[in-house]
């Protein structure tokens, strides 16, 4: 009796292990029941109640159109990785009772775990996975957590099975499809099954194969780390096969959300909710309210979204499965509320579409997917696409179009710089800041899903290369002068495609140029996504463009030309309109009559609208400086288009059809960039791009035969003459330095400003007479601002000795004589209107005894004659500066100009008028060629514009005023 009782006792004790080993097992792979005992009871009782009542619950509508599928057809309709085997008419394993799990929790053994059997373990993993038994007496024990499957515990009797019976791999897809077909909802006369229905929790279809599939993890983890079984191959291939079921389903689900009944239809935007739970600033606003146990964690979607590709390798079921989600995530309303990326608390809305599409193109085949989705490029809705359309239904277009520039997001302007004028310096920048900051990010993450899809495979590069073609191709028209802001693409989605093409072009924008020979110029040979050929060329008419184009095809790039440029301009109108809108209250208020007189308040009305309407243009001005004052953006445009002006000075005499070709904006828009930067932020151009800009622009000022377009040439010498104005308190302007040591503007500055003296005298164009002048001005400035420098004064001597070999140089200095004779005549004669007009309104009586109408006419005139004679004694004062300088330096053939009478004005400063130095800067002219005999005989002979007398006369002043100094 000893021994039977000793083996009795080790039999127990090694049951006793083996019963806690099961259920270390078990507590390792089954998930806590989230809802509380009271919980659960709570919702059984009311179903119960439900169930029971006479009247059945109407259904809801499901969101798809499509009639629900059998239950019948699903297996039929899911992918299978392997056939399902058949069942057979013998079970196949051992018909003895299966021993209740336990499935309270319960704390881990501390003992070593022993190995269990296989056939166990394999039914206690489907159970808890699936959540499903046959047996009736373990729901009752999980309080049917564990859904017993009746209806098929009936079926695999009748074929066979014993009662009873383990749950093994051979049912598991019946096992599944009958837990899905379950209705919570559905009536039944089976009482005993009431209790079951009235059970079953309140997930959708989605949520509980989620729910399924994280168990699996879990199920993996401990195989991995503990091997509780022996067989790890064969168990392996069990949770294999589940994970391939599940996820099957889960796609089919997301396919057909009415495919199964559950208590709603839902399908595509179960999935997005957690994609868009994935930043860190969006998780409480996109959080379920579903368990953690049927819900998706961010460190969870991306194995999900993995196990869904490797699943659905046809790219068509792919495309079925995911391409709602897709659309969904990528067209969330988030990234069209007013507040846009300014939004306060982080920005979260846009946050969570972005970080969403970041996890799906991490998928490769996903990613591949979505290019080759129809509305990757806004196709597939059913109509022709327009430019704004394409930003707007394109898969990237809303994510594209996020930003800070006022036309399309004005709630931006009146957050941050409403009453511009009430704003501190500090509070602006601190705007700027917080904007440029959100900024940063939106369009780093843009670089990272373009950056991604291009590497993906070649066919998704080619897409990615046509997204950016049609954004170029729809939105031709920002090129023109006059633009229908909605007719076009908005500024904020093509700056922002802009930059993400500036950092694709990084890699090979070094410092030093070394990898310009990589930059094929015939690449675009065979391309025809950027059409050319309405563009003017640099050099070549539209017949010669033609033939050329028809013999090789080339074709250049064309997408900052319609991007960051064109809504440069747009800034710069609003400066137009500012200045229109200036002088228009100048206007009105006049000279201050209408104060305290009847009309007063309607005429203050107008000024103060005229004052809104200023103030809202400063704001929407400021909100563009966000954008495109971003000293990233810049420093890579700067890198940009000075790598597209590789130092290469020396040109040949012959333009080759390669560069005659080109469309003229590929010079142009270097040109503009250039002059917004100097005119705007020169500051931007102190780490780099002085240089450079430099080079280009006396490569072609040197060179002007090889640009036609007179007005291209004049930009291009205005860039210069931006470059030495001063700003800030930098004395040496941002090119002053660089004008006066670099060996290229050293050598070829001076030649190239005189040579385009002369060339600027004839444009062909109805203005002209205008431009000349304008593009003198520049000019002159440009050389009193490197006059001191000897190097460049001798450049200019070594220039007057080549006149024979280059005989259309010399001619500036005459050309120099008659500017300053026009420019004196004008000034002098306007300063003479202006005093007569002055004079004649200083006699209020008399001024007051006429029209009305009379008196706002002269006031006009007046204003008008304020503006020009300014203008007109600034410029030739300076030039007469500039002869003074020239002769004093250089001898040669100088027409003496036409000299006026007194002449005195009111407040002459501000009319920059100085006779006193305009007196002094002309006789030293005279001086300066008093030792020339030719000159004296040739000033004596001039009947025009010589009169003894006043010479005597100038002498004499500049006597009396000499003495006054004393």
């Amino acid at each position: 009796m000893a021994d039977v009782e000793n083996s009795l006792a080790v039999a127990r004790k090694r049951e006793k292990n083996m019963t806690d080993n099961v259920e270390e097992c078990h507590l390792s792979i089954k998930s806590a029941s989230v809802e509380s005992r009271d919980d659960i009871n709570r919702i059984r009782a009311k179903r119960i109640a439900k169930l029971q009542a006479s009247s059945p619950s109407s259904s809801k509508t499901p969101l798809s159109p499509s009639p629900p599928v059998p239950p019948s057809q699903v297996v039929a309709h899911i992918p299978q990785p392997q056939p399902n085997p058949k069942l057979p008419s013998v079970p196949p394993r051992s018909s003895s009772p299966v021993t209740t799990p336990n499935f309270h929790l319960k704390k881990r053994s501390l003992a070593p775990s022993l190995k269990v059997d296989y056939h166990t373990w394999e039914h206690e993993v489907i159970t808890t996975v699936l959540k499903v038994t046959l047996d009736k007496s373990t729901a009752e024990a999980s309080e049917f957590d564990v859904v017993w499957l009746k209806q098929l515990q009936l079926e695999l009797e009748t074929d066979g099975y014993p009662h009873g019976m383990r749950l093994t791999s051979d049912i598991v897809d019946r096992l599944l499809i009958t837990r899905l077909e379950l209705d919570p909802q559905a009536m039944s006369d089976d009482l005993e099954y009431v209790s079951v229905l009235a059970s079953l929790p309140s997930l959708s279809v989605f949520e509980y194969l989620v729910a399924c599939w994280k168990r699996i993890n879990t199920v993996k983890s401990v195989l991995l780390k503990k091997s509780p079984v022996t067989e790890i191959q064969q168990a392996t291939a069990l949770l294999d096969k589940l994970r391939d079921l599940i996820i099957s389903y889960a796609g089919l689900t997301l396919q057909e959300p009415a495919m199964f009944p559950q208590p709603i239809d839902l399908g595509p935007p179960e999935l997005r909710a957690p994609l868009l739970s994935l930043s860190a600033l969006s998780t409480p606003l996109y959080s379920s309210t579903s368990t953690d146990q049927s819900t998706l964690t961010p460190a969870e979607v991306e194995p999900f979204l993995q196990d869904l590709a490797a699943r659905f390798t046809d790219p068509d079921e792919l495309h079925q499965t995911l391409g709602n989600v897709v659309l969904l995530v990528s067209s969330h309303d988030s990234l069209t509320r007013p507040e846009g990326i300014g939004g306060v608390g982080g920005d979260s809305g846009w946050r969570a579409i972005v970080s969403g599409m970041e996890a799906l193109v991490s998928i490769k085949p996903i990613a591949e997917m979505i290019t080759k989705m129809p509305a990757w490029l806004g196709e597939g809705y059913g109509f022709e696409v327009s430019p704004s359309d394409f930003e707007r239904v394109s898969i990237m277009g809303r994510m594209l179009g996020l930003g800070t520039f006022s036309r399309e997001w004005p709630a931006i302007t009146q957050t941050y710089f409403s009453d511009p004028t009430k704003r501190t310096r500090a509070d602006v920048d601190s705007s700027n800041a917080s904007l440029r900051g959100t900024l940063k990010s939106l369009q780093s993450s843009l670089f990272q899903i373009f950056n991604t899809l291009v590497r993906t495979s070649p066919e998704a590069r080619e897409r990615v290369l046509e997204y950016f073609a049609t954004a170029v191709r729809l939105n031709v028209k920002r090129a023109g002068m006059q633009v229908q802001p909605e007719t076009v693409a908005t500024d904020s989605f093509m700056v922002n495609l802009q930059s993400v093409l500036l950092r694709f072009a990084e890699p090979f924008m070094d410092a030093r140029y070394t990898k310009m020979d990589r930059i094929d110029r015939y690449y675009f040979s065979a391309s025809t996504r950027i059409d050319l050929k309405e563009e003017t060329r640099i050099k070549a008419t539209s017949d010669e463009a033609a033939q050329w184009v028809e013999d090789s095809k080339s074709k250049g790039g064309a997408l900052g030309h319609y991007e960051y440029i064109r809504t440069i301009q747009t800034y710069e109108d609003f400066g137009k309109t500012l200045d229109d809108y200036q002088r228009h209250q100048d206007m009105i208020g006049g000279d201050g009559s209408w104060m305290e007189t009847p009309v007063q308040a309607r005429v203050q009305a107008a000024i103060d609208n005229v004052k809104d309407e200023m103030s809202k243009i400063q704001s929407k001005q400021l909100a563009y400086r966000v954008q495109l004052f971003d000293p990233d953006l810049v420093f890579w445009y700067i890198g940009f288009m000075s790598f597209g002006t590789h130092p290469n000075p020396i040109v040949e005499c012959e333009v080759p059809m390669t560069f005659r070709v080109l469309p003229e904006f590929t010079v142009e828009d270097v040109v503009e960039f250039f002059l917004f930067v100097v005119r705007q932020s020169p500051e931007s151009l102190d780490l780099s791009g002085k240089s450079e800009l430099v080079i280009f622009t006396l490569t072609f000022l040197t060179s002007t035969w090889y640009i036609k377009n007179p007005f291209l040439k004049a930009k291009i010498n205005e860039a210069i003459f931006y470059g030495v104005l001063p700003y800030g308190n930098d004395r040496h302007r941002i090119l002053g330095n660089t004008l006066n040591s670099h060996p290229i503007a050293l050598k070829h500055l001076i030649p190239a400003l005189t040579h385009f003296y002369i060339e600027v005298e004839q444009t062909g164009a109805s203005s002209q007479f205008y431009d000349k002048f304008n593009a003198r001005r520049n000019i002159v400035y440009i050389l009193k601002a490197v006059w001191d420098n000897p190097i460049h004064r001798e450049a200019l001597n070594t220039e007057t000795q080549y006149t024979e070999r280059r005989q259309v140089h010399p001619l500036h200095q005459p050309l120099m004589i008659n500017d300053v004779t026009y420019l004196m005549d004008e000034s002098l004669s306007e300063l003479t209107q202006i005093h007569n007009i002055q004079s004649e309104m200083s006699d209020q009586a008399a001024l007051n005894a006429q029209p009305q109408q009379y008196r706002r006419e002269r006031e006009g005139t007046l204003r008008g004659l304020k503006r020009h004679a300014s203008g007109y004694t600034t410029l030739g004062r300076s030039t007469v500066g500039l002869l003074k300088d020239f002769t004093a330096e250089i001898k040669g053939p100088f027409m003496m100009p036409k000299i006026c009478g007194e002449l005195k004005v009111q407040d002459p400063e501000k009319y920059k008028f100085s006779p006193r130095q305009l007196l002094s800067d002309i006789l030293q002219v005279y001086i300066n060629f008093s030792d020339q005999e030719e000159f004296v005989r040739a000033v004596a002979n001039d009947g025009w514009s010589y009169r003894k007398e006043l010479f005597i006369r100038a002498m004499e002043t500049a006597r009396r005023r000499q003495k006054s100094r004393f």
